[in-house]
């Protein structure tokens, strides 16, 4: 028997959902005769030792991933659980996304020490988010909060808002979801009014392209609906070259099929993307319908560049 090592950052969230898909795979293991076990390895990350400074100043997305990659690239593990929302658009050569499991719920969601929902929020009130996308559309709906940095986990971030840091909070509702936190939401905020991270609510499985017989067994995990979606997602953040140093989200939805378990491909997506600058005075939106994915990604990305994304993305990288 094989022991796949799998890697993990230590933070609660990081274990919980890996502990969750490996209980996945050895459901599928005995379903499908493969002959694994599987073992944890937990491995800190820089975006983990630096919790002082917002990301978009130290690096952004890669800074969670670098060291789980170069351990996989190293044969030290074979197999890492991210976050799709925490990965950059490119991968390491030799490194492959084997697997996009169903996503759960992409909103970003308020959680506030009062019970108010983002409308009831008091002028003046101190809101904290670690995300420039989020704090961008934050200020563009009400001005008149006052936003500031948080970094940490899930439960330090709650514990800072409990001690009265904050009068609220913004967070993705799948990492609430995954720890069985849903009761903590106060408002979930539509795509419509905060538009999520590219990838947020799906996890990539990340593996070495050689690992063939790991790759069978996580190729049954895939779900083509989900893959789709944040395949034309992060094809729209690759072709803008975005990241956390920036205010920019995607979220893209598959039409319905009125056939029970008629495959996703071929079928219509509508992917929406914004750009906006840091203090919310400009968000930039579009919205592309298509079947391929990745020409749907390059579309909406070309449509906001016409609309001057790149002039706001220029700036900001500078």
């Amino acid at each position: 028997m094989r022991t796949i090592i799998v890697g993990s950052r230590q933070s609660a969230l990081a274990l919980t959902q890996t502990g969750q898909v490996i209980e996945d795979l050895k459901r599928l293991c005995a379903e499908h005769g493969f002959s694994f076990d599987f073992e944890v390895k937990k491995i800190v990350t820089k975006g983990d030792r630096i919790l002082d400074v917002t990301l978009s100043k130290v690096g952004g997305k890669g800074l969670f991933v670098k060291e789980i990659e170069q351990a996989m690239l190293d044969r030290e593990i074979d197999m890492a659980v991210h976050s799709m929302k925490d990965m950059p658009s490119e991968l390491p050569s030799g490194l492959m996304n084997a697997a996009v499991p169903r996503r759960v719920d992409p909103r970003d969601c308020l959680i506030s020490r009062e019970g108010a929902g983002l409308a009831d929020l008091p002028a003046g009130a101190r809101v904290g988010t670690s995300s420039l996308r989020r704090s961008s559309q934050l200020a563009a709906l009400r001005p008149d909060l006052v936003i500031e940095p948080v970094r940490g986990n899930i439960d330090s971030r709650l514990r800072k808002l409990e001690s009265g840091e904050y009068d609220a909070i913004l967070l993705a509702a799948a990492g609430l979801t995954r720890m069985g936190w849903q009761d903590r939401v106060t408002a979930y905020l539509p795509p419509e009014e905060c538009l999520p991270a590219v990838g947020q609510g799906a996890l990539g499985i990340e593996c070495r392209e050689d690992d063939t017989e790991l790759r069978k067994l996580l190729s049954l995990y895939n779900d083509e609906e989900t893959a789709l979606t944040v395949a034309a997602e992060r094809r729209f953040l690759g072709v803008l070259n975005g990241g956390c140093q920036v205010p920019i989200g995607a979220f893209a939805t598959l039409e319905k099929s009125v056939e029970t378990g008629a495959p996703a491909e071929g079928r219509s997506l509508t992917l929406t993307g914004m750009v906006g600058t840091p203090d919310g005075a400009v968000i930039l939106k579009e919205t592309c319908t298509g079947t391929d994915p990745v020409l749907l990604g390059e579309e909406v990305a070309k449509a906001l560049t016409v609309r001057g994304a790149e002039k706001i993305l220029s700036q900001l990288r500078g």
